[in-house]
């Protein structure tokens, strides 16, 4: 194996390869091969550690992504890696359409959901607000802010995929995950004990983690801890928040193509990316036909498998340099976020939900 030289490849997060001198040439299926057999073997070390020591499991991959950046200066991974943060991700999050209803989002009543949707604002407003005033631009601020509203690295997955490395660094981008993983992990522990010490009832404190908790298996986890009754309904809620993912995308999608100029660009200005339309697609199936445990269980593990694969490999192509000199600036957004994710939605259960 022989080391990149510098004018070989460069790629972002979707993996668009470009070669300085000479003509793109389309990767053999043998040339994914070590990319992806390094990724498989990493993410599987993080789905080990996760099961036998409790850690989240996309924080743990993210870690063990980012001490084997240096795989992406070897040549032969290159390919396997950008196909991995690419098509995985997009596989990924289509999946995630067979895990809600529209049905279940109507069980919210109208009250809880517009409850809901001032906690996903205020979370959007506070992280493009505190973005703005360290500095990171408006991009960090809309990432930070809907991982926080809607699922987590889900969401920041499917927001990058919009927002592109032009308008944000990839190593922004892995510190917000970071980030990210980080607020989920210490709020599945930290806001049932907070429910509890105030005295909520299981349908406050199910809202409450289900409103701000940001990734959804830990939201769900840590309302059972509080009892069976919150856990019902904080899933209920966190799978509200997961259906406005395609909603949130495509409105993204369509403000940041506001800025794009030239000939042939309106449509781009208002088409969604084709994985969240897929998103949609599978929602709409899923709600107007119940699919069986068999089928949404599996579509669930391999929807979580693919994110996982597409996070380390993002990772895995993040220079550590650049994390270090995006610095703690780039955490203000999504602290930002949390904070008020967690105490409008404190406040909304507290007076609102009975």
């Amino acid at each position: 194996m022989s080391r990149q030289s510098d004018s070989f490849y460069s790629g972002d997060l979707f993996g668009e390869l470009h070669q300085a001198d000479a003509e793109p040439v389309r990767p053999r299926l043998a040339d994914y091969l070590p990319g992806l057999i390094v990724c498989g073997v990493a993410s599987l070390a993080a789905a080990w550690l996760a099961e036998h020591y409790g850690f989240p499991i996309i924080l743990l991959g993210l870690l063990i992504g980012l001490a084997m950046s240096f795989v992406s200066t070897i040549e032969i991974t290159a390919a396997g890696l950008d196909f991995a943060s690419r098509h995985f991700l997009r596989a990924g999050i289509v999946l995630l359409g067979l895990q809600v209803t529209f049905a279940q989002v109507a069980a919210l009543g109208w009250l809880a959901f517009a409850g809901l949707l001032v906690v996903m604002v205020s979370a959007f407003a506070a992280a493009i607000l505190a973005a703005r005033w360290v500095g990171e631009g408006q991009e960090s601020g809309i990432l930070a802010g809907g991982a926080t509203a809607i699922c987590g690295a889900s969401a920041a997955l499917a927001l990058y995929g919009v927002i592109g490395r032009d308008r944000l660094d990839q190593a922004r981008f892995s510190v917000a995950l970071v980030g990210v993983a980080l607020a989920s992990a210490i709020a599945m522990s930290a806001y049932p004990a907070i429910a509890q010490a105030i005295g909520m009832s299981d349908k406050q404190a199910g809202f409450l983690i289900g409103a701000s908790v940001h990734d959804a298996a830990q939201a769900i986890g840590g309302a059972y801890s509080y009892s069976d009754a919150a856990g019902a309904d904080a899933t209920v809620v966190k799978l509200a928040r997961v259906a406005m993912l395609g909603p949130i995308v495509a409105l993204v999608a369509l403000w940041l193509g506001r800025g794009q100029g030239g000939a042939g660009s309106a449509w781009r200005k208002v088409a969604m990316p084709w994985f969240i339309a897929g998103f949609f697609v599978l929602l709409a199936i899923n709600s107007l036909m119940s699919f069986p445990e068999a089928v949404t269980g599996p579509a669930l593990a391999l929807s979580k498998a693919l994110l996982l694969l597409a996070v380390v490999a993002t990772a895995m192509r993040s220079q550590l340099g650049l994390l270090v000199d995006a610095g703690w600036r780039a955490l203000v957004p999504m602290g930002a976020a949390s904070v008020v994710s967690f105490v409008v939605a404190l406040a909304i259960a507290w007076v609102a939900v009975a």
